[in-house]
């Protein structure tokens, strides 16, 4: 056997793909993984059917085909009032997780300082380091999970390459405020800081609260990667296209690394996009739609012996079970797939040094016979 020298000695399979793993052996209702149990919406598959039909299956445009980009370009200045040019500062990409690594790879060399917001989607640490870059984590406590911005600004130094943001967060389902933004510009401000912001839940905001993009700010969109998917809000996580958004000067250096990635992504379903794009309903009717389903699943958890933690995006709600164990998440979690047949994420795998709230996380983007069932079953716990 020829030796290997791992360049992720600590890193194993991910949290996801254990808890579905176990949740498809022991036959528990799957709550881990972030993907939907209904179906997409049949137009927008017999638009990618028309789209095979018109002959669109060879190669994209290592861009991505350029329909996709203006809308997405549309779609954009529309709702938060930024010009994109989708020559030269749109690309689509295979799903957001490579935008997030394209992007990283683009920019963060050798002992560069990366800040991330703990706890975080389990991609971010793991391109920092395959870059040889450094995470320089900040632990967010529950129920809130607010950034201490006074403590993000002791982290700052002249290493410090990249801010990495998520809202809505995946797994807390917090969001970013104003004044949050005024914060993050005044950290910023006449430094040569870039920004990574996943963006993939924009359109899952509940309460009439404002998606606070980095678009909408002219001082943070020249600075900013930002990234968002097709998988969430159209209810087809297993198409992985999505696209990454960024002012030229950075966007010539993410297409140096994509072009060598992927080079292109999924041809017809780039079309099939486009089209149920011009429909803003598509995507304006998705805070309603998961919103209803947020709080039909939080009244059946009030039920239980679980503390429900605040939910203002995404479709994660996170409880605390202190009042049930002291276990470990980790443990609790795979309790309760094994003895209640609910699978769920242990928070703690959000965490570099694997913290341990007494927190787990549930997907709630089921449909509703899905979600009664997982609450019957948790009421026993």
């Amino acid at each position: 056997m020829i030796p290997v020298v791992s360049k992720l000695p600590q890193t194993g399979t991910t949290i996801f793909t254990v808890m579905s793993a176990l949740a498809n052996q022991l036959g528990a209702i799957n709550l881990s993984q972030g993907f939907p149990d209904y179906d997409c919406s049949p137009k927008l598959i017999e638009l990618v059917n028309q789209a095979m039909k018109n002959g669109h299956n060879q190669y994209a445009p290592m861009a991505g085909v350029i329909a996709l980009r203006e809308e997405i370009a549309k779609k954009t200045e529309k709702l938060y009032g930024a010009v994109y040019n989708p020559d030269t500062e749109i690309t689509i990409t295979a799903g957001g997780t490579q935008a997030i690594f394209t992007a990283i790879s683009a920019v963060i060399h050798p002992n560069d300082e990366v800040i991330i917001f703990e706890p975080a989607f389990d991609c971010y640490a793991p391109a920092i380091k395959l870059m040889g870059g450094v995470v320089k984590s900040l632990a967010l406590e529950p129920p809130n999970y607010r950034i201490a911005w006074d403590m993000v600004k002791r982290l700052i130094n002249n290493k410090t390459k990249m801010i990495i943001l998520n809202s809505p967060q995946n797994p807390t389902a917090t969001i970013l405020h104003k004044e949050d933004i005024d914060e993050l510009s005044a950290i910023v401000k006449n430094q040569d800081i870039l920004i990574l912001s996943d963006e993939v839940y924009e359109h899952l905001i509940y309460d009439g609260e404002t998606h606070h993009s980095m678009a909408r700010y002219p001082e943070l969109q020249q600075r900013s990667f930002i990234v968002a998917s097709f998988g969430k809000p159209f209810h087809a996580t297993g198409w992985k296209v999505g696209y990454c958004m960024a002012p030229e000067y950075l966007m010539n250096e993410f297409r140096k690394i994509h072009q060598f990635l992927v080079f292109a992504v999924n041809t017809p379903i780039q079309y099939a996009i486009a089209e149920h794009l011009k429909d803003e309903q598509t995507y304006l009717g998705l805070a309603a739609f998961f919103q209803e389903k947020r709080d039909y699943f939080r009244k059946g958890l009030e039920q239980t012996r679980f503390e429900l933690l605040p939910c203002h995006g995404s479709y994660f709600q996170s409880v605390r079970y202190s009042n049930i164990t002291d276990e470990k998440d980790s443990d609790f979690a795979i309790r309760l797939a094994k003895e209640n047949g609910v699978a769920s994420i242990p928070v703690s795998a959000f965490y570099t040094k694997g913290i341990d709230h007494h927190v787990i996380r549930f997907c709630f983007a089921k449909r509703q016979e899905t979600l009664d069932k997982a609450v019957d079953r948790l009421l026993k716990v």
